[in-house]
């Protein structure tokens, strides 16, 4: 059954080429609901076939994540602040609460962002209280390229070496994620403890 969606998604790709990729991944990293293994995948795919470079598809794919983080970054900076605190009470959020964020992202951002591009279904929402705590541009795009970077490589990578096996592909992905969030929350606990120790 997906088979034909896969296969139109591997003709898209060819067929928009490197703009292509570089435009999908921005839409996944906006609130758009657009997973990337459905483009950096078929795509690693056509760097096997010898249709595209493997070095222009990861610069795309990692340029294209990390304009949509920004985009969503500088629309938190906007609008975001004011409609949570306008709206917030409704969906008992409090000003406080948002401060509160704001401060821990302020003080942990960096963390945040490069983990949070790794876990799936926040990998496109860590971009906003970056903004609302209006963090230091630079280091939020240093580590959303850098967590950003391993998973565009990832998927290339699969689509590379497994990418005309659908069924092999979803095994290794859902291992791939597994692994990535048993990491982090290792490296998450490590953090806290060196934080603690340091007060």
């Amino acid at each position: 059954m997906l088979e034909p969606i896969i296969n139109f998604i591997v003709d898209t790709v060819g067929n928009l080429g490197y703009m292509g990729i570089f435009f999908m991944m921005f839409l996944e990293s906006t609130f758009f609901p657009f997973p990337s293994e459905v483009v950096m995948i078929p795509a690693g795919y056509l760097v096997y076939k010898g249709e595209m470079n493997m070095v222009i598809v990861l610069f795309c794919g990692i340029l294209g994540s990390l304009s949509g983080a920004l985009f969503n970054y500088y629309l938190a900076i906007k609008v975001g602040r004011t409609i949570l605190i306008r709206y917030g009470r409704y969906f008992f959020i409090k000003e406080s609460t948002i401060e509160k964020a704001e401060v821990f992202f302020e003080n942990h951002g960096h963390v945040s962002t490069f983990s949070g591009r790794l876990i799936p279904a926040v990998r496109q929402l860590i971009s906003f209280p970056a903004g609302l705590a209006r963090m230091n541009l630079l280091s939020f795009s240093i580590y959303t390229t850098l967590g950003a970077s391993i998973w565009v490589v990832i998927l290339t990578l699969l689509g590379y070496y497994i990418g005309d096996n659908e069924a092999l592909v979803k095994e290794y992905l859902s291992t791939t994620i597994y692994t990535l969030l048993a990491l982090i929350a290792i490296g998450g606990f490590i953090y806290y403890k060196r934080i603690n120790k340091s007060l």
